[in-house]
């Protein structure tokens, strides 16, 4: 570095003003201000159309509470036997006559004045819970690779990669992201203002998210070591053009270089925000011991950073490598040495991943956001590097966004602002206490990666076009999927859970779709059974209908989990007849962002998955960490019989823990298992394909994998024989033009034998697919538009130079 690390951070530090305790260990003086992420959103707007309807947007209702418990029974009986099922069922009604409706009314009050009465209680969930993160909360997306073979190299592609997520940065900052909408109504854009310079830090108390409103900084982590340098100005436009981040890029990377990858592995901090969160909070201690080090210096540039980049060496080619990179990295001892990638992270923020390949994907710390948000993002970011690399070929290439920054190479470099563009390498001190801290966090999370496993199906046989034609719903199709392959290996239906978006509401999140219903065992009891193919079919429809209808309610806030959720908090945080009035008016901000978590005990690791569900019935404890107590006297072992009942733990030990989020930007999109003995499975339905990624702690992974192709497969045949035998008028209309066609030569079908399926007059699907049941999100018509613009501008170049090549550039010369 051309001058020391503490002069070149001086001019980035935010200036000094009130501490609050939201701030990010290592930034001082942090401001109250910036503890809530643009909470001034909820108040008043800048002129701008991404938050502009979030006063119009309804709360999110709490449900009767007779219909919460009649759904908690509707989804307990097709899991339980008889006699537990009789057992819960008394449980429930004794809740309703007893402790019920006194816990319904708190919750009311409790929710008064405040933009939701799920949302504290939901952050503190997650913010509580202890377990590492990787591998149990993040989740990862897998990116297909850039359409145009020569840009899939790791410095192009991350370059390409990060000027786009910056000009989305910039869109959210002045406010001209297009709200995300659901059949043209509106849906809260809340959880936007969070995806960027935002940290999730540990303390001895369960963990806060601080945020800095204003970065402008990136860090870059490749083979451990860290980089940063300024790319936005104060006005929140580009300060560097793609070119020059590849530069940037290119000069990291051969640095990176220069030190032996397995004596870097012995300062590969990153690996310490992948321990248990309390043992995280005393080395942050440590790092942050004197105020103005030079390790609490680096700890606040990472931790305000926008986002990380993780430039990895590797180049993973096969689906389940690429999806393990993304989720936990490798494990690769040599000598001793981890120098695998899972040192290449940093756990608590928002995470692009490119590898030497350039494959790339995104892990994202999931305590503010959704997967639907995050899809969004990956989405646009996709989408506009498309777009880019056409109107740079053609000018005409239409674009994302509907405005953009000045062009950074024609701007006065003094117009910047006080930034530096110049990448600088953060040198922690090593001290023996952080060493020891490393090589235990290496090794426990090289254990962690060793017991899990992943493999991933891309099933190309068909997607939701056919499957709407046949008259499904694409989700719930495939979660009759899931159902019907594990039923045939263990001949046994277990507890499932999905997330339906939530975010019609004002703050809204999700809520959990039960996906085993009475109708779905019928459904995979007729399926493995010897009878006819109409009435396998028959039974699919009756549990694909019931699915939809689920989900929908679930869509509309009318679920039952997070209700009996919110009202099992209320009863643990009651000390006294005041207590749910001290709860409503604590010192934690009410958008849910706490500073802190005082006294709260650890969430059961099992149900605090990547999409979270109901904590058990020992997740909270009072402030001051003593056991609660009701206004009654009860104390946790007298607790209401509906929480202490042996159905409340069904309920939340999913083994199945299933998510929908996709679009044709992303090949995979996954997370790890949320119990023992479960099976993580995110999947993406595409028009003619499906992927699924599924994550299990050696469940025999593949075969479950090999399980699902068979049956999607015997699925397609028994529609095709029912759909050739059905006296639909649709059907009777294809099989007249099919006898036409004989007599003017042989059908050609594509590859495979996979010909176009038409839709039947009388088989028109509702499909829950648009955005409610699970996180299926944004059609790929902006994505094709920018593929065509492509094409276009390749056949129609410029006179513009397209290919100058920058000057190699060293640190010392930048």
């Amino acid at each position: 570095m051309s001058k020391s690390l503490n002069e070149s951070l001086a001019a980035s530090q935010p200036p000094n003003s009130d501490t609050g305790q939201g701030q990010l260990n290592g930034y001082k003086d942090y401001p109250d201000s910036k503890k809530q992420p643009l909470a001034s959103h909820g108040q008043e707007h800048k002129p701008g159309i991404t938050f502009a309807g979030q006063e119009k947007l309804p709360k999110l209702p709490i449900p009767d509470l007779e219909s919460t418990c009649k759904k908690y029974l509707a989804a307990l009986k097709p899991i339980q036997n008889h006699r537990e099922y009789e057992e819960t069922a008394a449980a429930v009604q004794e809740f309703l006559k007893s402790e019920g409706p006194e816990l319904q009314e708190k919750l009311k009050k409790y929710a008064t004045g405040k933009s939701s009465y799920i949302e504290q209680f939901w952050y503190d969930s997650y913010l509580n819970f202890d377990n590492p993160v990787v591998l149990n909360l993040n989740p990862f997306f897998l990116l297909e690779d850039d359409p145009t073979p020569a840009r899939n190299n790791q410095v192009t592609r991350a370059a390409s990669l990060v000027i786009s997520a910056l000009s989305f940065v910039r869109a959210i900052r002045k406010e001209e992201l297009p709200p995300d909408t659901v059949r043209g109504a509106p849906l809260c854009m809340y959880q936007y203002s969070r995806l960027f310079g935002t940290a999730r830090v540990p303390t001895e108390n369960g963990c806060h998210i601080g945020q800095d409103l204003g970065a402008k900084h990136v860090v870059v982590l490749c083979r451990g070591q860290f980089y940063w340098f300024d790319v936005l100005d104060d006005n929140s436009d580009l300060i560097m053009t793609e070119k020059d981040m590849a530069l940037n890029l290119q000069v990291i990377v051969d640095d990176a270089e220069e030190m032996p990858i397995q004596d870097a592995a012995k300062g590969a901090l990153g690996v310490l925000s992948t321990e248990n969160r309390k043992i995280w909070a005393s080395l942050r201690d440590v790092l942050t011991r004197e105020e103005d080090s030079n390790n609490a210096e680096c700890l606040g540039i990472v931790d305000s950073a926008l986002f990380i980049i993780c430039l990895d060496y590797t180049e993973p080619t096969t689906g389940a490598e690429l999806c393990g990179n993304m989720l936990c990295g490798t494990s690769e001892v040599i000598k001793g040495v981890q120098i695998g990638t899972c040192t290449n992270r940093w756990y608590d923020k928002l995470q692009i991943i490119v590898c030497k390949n350039g494959s790339a994907g995104i892990n994202f710390e999931h305590t503010g956001v959704d997967g639907h948000t995050v899809l969004r993002m990956a989405s646009d970011v996709y989408t506009d590097t498309i777009l880019r690399f056409a109107k740079s070929i053609n000018g005409q290439a239409p674009s994302l966004w509907s405005s953009t920054s000045p062009d950074p190479s024609k701007r006065d470099p003094s117009s910047f602002g006080d930034v530096s563009t110049t990448p600088h390498k953060l040198e922690w001190d090593m001290i023996p206490e952080l060493s020891t801290a490393l090589r235990f966090a290496e090794t426990r999370l090289a254990d962690l990666i060793q017991q899990n496993e992943f493999q991933t199906l891309e099933f190309s046989g068909y997607g939701q076009n056919f499957i709407k034609s046949m008259g499904f719903s694409p989700d719930a199709f495939v979660q009759m999927a899931f159902q019907a392959a594990y039923y045939g290996l263990y001949g046994r239906v277990e507890c499932m859970y999905e997330p339906a978006m939530t975010k019609a509401f004002l703050h809204g999140r999700t809520e959990a779709v039960r996906p085993v219903t009475v109708e779905s065992v019928e459904f995979v009891r007729t399926f493995w059974a010897e009878n006819p193919p109409h009435q396998k079919v028959e039974a699919l429809k009756k549990a694909t209908q019931k699915h939809t209808s689920i989900t929908k309610e679930c869509a509309k806030a009318m679920g039952h989990d997070r209700h009996l959720y919110a009202l099992y908090c209320v009863w643990q945080r009651a000390l006294d007849e005041e207590g749910a009035e001290a709860a409503s008016s604590n010192d934690t901000s009410s958008d849910g962002y706490s500073a802190s978590a005082d006294g709260a005990s650890d969430p059961d690791p099992s149900t605090i998955p990547h999409e979270v569900a109901s904590p058990n019935r020992n997740s909270v404890l009072c402030e001051d960490g003593s056991p609660s107590r009701s206004p009654n006297g009860r104390t946790p072992h007298q607790m209401p019989a509906v929480f202490s009942d042996a159905g409340w733990d069904k309920i939340n030990n999913t083994i199945l823990s299933t998510s929908n989020c996709g679009n044709p930007s992303l090949r995979q999109f996954g997370f790890g298992p949320t119990s023992g003995d479960g099976f993580g499975l995110g999947y993406i339905i595409k028009e003619d394909s499906i992927s699924i990624c599924a994550s299990s702690k050696h469940r025999q992974t593949t075969r479950y994998i090999d399980a699902l192709e068979a049956y999607f497969q015997e699925i397609r045949r028994l529609l095709r024989t029912t759909k050739r035998k059905g006296t639909s008028t649709g059907s009777r209309a294809r099989e007249l033009e099919e006898r036409a066609t004989k007599t003017k030569g042989r059908v050609i079908k594509h590859e495979g034998g996979k010909g176009t399926e038409t839709p039947a007059e009388d088989s028109k699907a509702e499909s829950d697919d648009d955005g409610l049941g699970g996180y299926g999100f944004f059609d790929a018509g902006m994505l094709q538009l920018a593929l065509q613009a492509q094409q276009e501008a390749k056949e129609k170049p410029s006179e513009k130079a397209k290919h100058a090549v920058g000057k190699k550039l060293r640190l010392s010369e930048y």
